[in-house]
């Protein structure tokens, strides 16, 4: 039994470093846009993302992010992830993940006819040593965006490419499309839907969705959040909630 349930736990636990390199895109939702932050602006934010399939929970607890427009239509990008995952009795573990580095880069601008697009490699580095919430490979995304926009209504999404090296797994590829509308400066909702192929021979592809948005007290603070579950059989539920400051 005590085997059983640790080669249950070591699966679960790779699913989790999976899912949450998926979810850290763009927040709130797992689909991102090709806007980049405006020249010499900052991005930060503190929010925690939250994995329930089969009893266990897993996520951030928190994980804090950094954007910086260096020049016109490019964007720095820094996450430093602190991990969790609670298997219910097993106990419950605590450490961090890998460092996620990238930059946004927008080719294309929106015009009435055209919509913006933009290009954001992101490279995932292994930096503590943690068996935990590492697998010690170091990853690389390359996705491509698009965005249209049409008064208070916008549309974005595309797909990319993860380079997946390590013993077991495949590279794969994620696609997802949001759409969002602006109610008032305090209220954004919005939702997306979501797919992936099989990142390593003992998992599957995977459809799901996702529905959230923004609550704007100022012009500088959020409020950001969703909620979303899988349509295949593995029965996941994931949030994100999270705290922007805009400068």
């Amino acid at each position: 039994m005590k085997q059983i349930n640790k080669k249950y736990i070591f699966l679960s636990a790779i699913l989790i470093l999976v899912r949450i390199d998926m979810i850290l895109a763009g927040p709130p939702f797992n689909t991102d846009d090709p806007e980049p932050v405006s020249f010499k602006h900052w991005e930060y934010y503190i929010s925690s993302i939250n994995d329930h399939q089969a009893g266990v929970w897993s996520g951030t607890s928190p994980h804090f992010e950094l954007n910086y427009g260096l020049i016109p239509n490019v964007q720095v990008h820094l996450l430093l992830p602190v991990n969790y995952y609670y298997p219910g009795h097993h106990g419950f573990n605590l450490g961090y993940a890998d460092t996620e580095f990238g930059i946004k880069y927008r080719i294309v601008k929106e015009t009435d006819n055209l919509p913006q697009i933009g290009i954001f490699p992101l490279v995932e580095i292994p930096t503590v040593k943690n068996n935990e919430f590492s697998d010690g490979k170091t990853k690389i995304y390359l996705p491509v965006w698009l965005q249209k926009s049409w008064g208070k209504l916008t549309t974005y999404g595309g797909a990319g490419y993860w380079i997946n090296p390590g013993a077991n797994n495949r590279n794969w590829i994620f696609s997802g499309w949001e759409i969002q509308y602006d109610f008032s400066k305090n209220l954004m909702l919005g939702g997306e839907l979501y797919y992936h192929t099989a990142d390593s021979k003992t998992t599957k592809s995977e459809t799901g969705f996702n529905l959230g948005g923004s609550i704007n007290p100022s012009e500088k603070f959020h409020f950001i959040f969703s909620f979303g579950h899988t349509l295949t059989k593995d029965n996941t539920f994931t949030s994100y909630l999270g705290l922007l400051w805009t400068i």
